[in-house]
């Protein structure tokens, strides 16, 4: 049975109404709601944006249809329920990948482009909106939109990263982008302290299409930022018989994990193995596409590691002035809450435009870190790394975000008020209804 919650299963949302929609000529008459509605694809946002408690949510995931595919200049049209899943498994063969991927292939394409995704090549391509031709969004008057660069272009650029409030995506229109291989070469560099990140990342860019780095976000002292730096390529053709590059195998996890498991001292040890199981400082190998893109999925199900109270993933941008000193401070902060904390991402963002008006990346450095829900300490510890980030004009992403204050959000995205003017007025979420309040001194 679908679960109608977020990826992060905090916080806790009651819906009065769950809609599906089956049919592009059989859509929902929005006068019939007396609460706001919002959509809903497969929840793979983190925190509240793609909840809407005590409202209405439309379930878009029924809406997985592929419409066209122009092999030859690798356009695709497809329904927005479309998962990327199975657009890989579609354009893969025929040699071409999605120009933007997320750390998992379970997102719906409507989804991708509500949150405007960005992933590991965000240096080279940007955000997934940044190959988005165009798009159908049923408004709660019952018009339907066609948005594009060229047509309804003010609406075009509030919907990208707009989280569900414009209207309803109905189906997308993206340019992939083409492939001589499904295998990546692949090279893991193990680095003993933040400022080798940087100099990595730096060289690292120029010369690879994929970067990442897995940072050991309890690490203190001159142990401070140290991880395994991750980069890749597309790999030749003649590669694609390689054994070892294998279609991982996946497991499920079918039940919440217990409270106690996972805590300071068990993710510190885990944290401690994982950055010196690779014994070499660099390790090349060829891997599957899946195995480098999206590790977490081989095992579905994996957020109820964290148990029924969930966990926050706090991701924020710093710009590239002070990048060093605002995510050694971040790291520095954590590792002295005694909170425990792991799966830290660093990455730095480069500066190809995001299309949408509320996008988040933006450039500079990108750090993402999941918590286990702990209540009041929790949130404590959030808001203090907010402090920091907004202090470097940074930001907060709204995607993964389940607690940030109404200042937070506004500071971060000033041209909030402007977007304000493109939200359906049917349309509305538990998130929005938090951050988009009047502060003192509004007038």
């Amino acid at each position: 049975m679908k679960r109608y919650e977020s990826w992060g299963r905090y916080p806790k949302a009651e819906h009065a109404l769950i809609v599906p929609i089956f049919w592009r000529c059989e859509l929902p008459c929005f006068d019939a709601f007396a609460r706001p509605v919002l959509p809903f694809g497969q929840g793979r946002s983190y925190g509240d944006s793609c909840l809407n408690d005590g409202g209405v949510l439309i379930d878009t995931s029924p809406l997985r249809r592929f419409m066209a595919f122009d092999e030859e200049r690798g356009i695709l049209r497809c329904e927005a329920g479309v998962t990327l899943a199975e657009i890989l498994e579609l354009v893969i063969p025929r040699g071409w990948f999605p120009p933007v991927t997320p750390g998992t292939k379970y997102v719906s394409v409507g989804g991708a482009i509500a949150n405007d995704v960005h992933g590991k090549c965000h240096h080279r391509a940007g955000t997934f909106g940044c190959h988005v031709r165009q798009f159908e969004v049923l408004r709660s008057t019952g018009a339907r939109l066609l948005c594009s660069p060229t047509q309804n272009t003010e609406l075009f650029q509030a919907t990208i990263g707009g989280l569900g409030l414009t209207g309803l995506i109905l189906w997308a229109e993206v340019q992939l982008k083409p492939i001589c291989s499904p295998l990546i070469r692949m090279e893991r560099i193990r680095f003993p302290a933040l400022e080798e990140f940087f100099e990595l990342s730096a060289l690292s860019d120029k010369e690879y299409e994929y970067t990442v780095a897995w940072v050991d976000c309890l690490a203190q002292g001159e142990k401070v930022g140290r991880g395994i730096f991750i980069r890749g390529n597309h790999a030749e053709p003649e590669l694609q018989m390689l054994a070892g590059a294998r279609k991982p195998r996946t497991a499920r996890l079918s039940f919440d994990a217990p409270a106690f498991l996972l805590n300071r001292l068990s993710i510190k040890a885990f944290n401690t193995a994982y950055y010196y199981v690779q014994f070499r400082k660099k390790v090349q190998k060829v891997v599957h596409y899946e195995t480098f893109f999206y590790p977490l999925d081989a095992v579905q199900g994996w957020n109820r590691l964290y148990g029924k109270r969930g966990f926050l993933q706090y991701q924020c941008v710093v710009p590239h002035d002070d990048g060093y000193g605002a995510i050694r401070e971040l790291l520095t902060r954590i590792a002295r809450s005694g909170l425990a904390a792991f799966l830290a991402v660093l990455k730095t963002f480069g500066s190809v435009p995001s299309p949408g008006m509320l996008s988040f990346p933006r450039p500079g450095v990108t750090l993402a870190v999941d918590f286990p829900y702990q209540g009041a300490r929790t949130l404590q510890l959030l808001e203090e790394l907010d402090e920091i980030v907004l202090a470097r004009c940074g930001a907060v992403y709204p995607a993964k975000d389940a607690r940030m204050s109404a200042k937070s959000f506004q500071t971060s995205f000033p041209q909030w008020r402007e977007f304000t003017r493109f939200i359906d007025p049917k349309f509305s979420s538990s998130f929005w209804r938090r951050v988009a309040i009047p502060l003192d001194g509004d007038k």
